[in-house]
């Protein structure tokens, strides 16, 4: 759906243009999630937004997003692996809030897509 577009290939280049935010990064609050909680916070919120604000979608599209959403943990996961466990900073909660919305936004543009083919 998602992870095979032009649009999916520009957000994970615009995520290696900003990797020095993760890189030598310390927090100062030792108290906050790490880098990998809030990408999944953050994702999560945005995808159940998706799912809301398209209700006709089926059980099996609502799965293949679930699925595609995995695969993009996964990816940063790798991009920022020696990050992922670190807390997370205010500049990198901001650009992960940033990046969330960037993917909600690719989902929202092939979800309309995909409902305007089944019309």
């Amino acid at each position: 759906m998602v992870i095979d577009t032009e649009g999916y290939i520009h957000i994970i280049e615009y995520l290696t243009e900003h990797l020095s935010l993760f890189e030598n990064s310390v927090a100062t609050d030792k108290s906050a999630d790490t880098v990998m909680n809030v990408i999944e916070i953050e994702l999560s919120e945005q995808i159940i937004s998706v799912c809301r604000q398209n209700e006709g979608l089926s059980f099996a599209q609502r799965n293949a997003i679930i699925r595609e959403v995995d695969a993009i943990v996964y990816d940063l996961e790798e991009i920022l692996s020696g990050a992922v466990n670190s807390p997370v900073t205010e500049p990198q909660n901001r650009f992960i809030k940033e990046f969330a919305i960037l993917i909600k936004n690719l989902f929202d543009n092939e979800i309309h897509i995909l409902l305007a083919k089944n019309l």
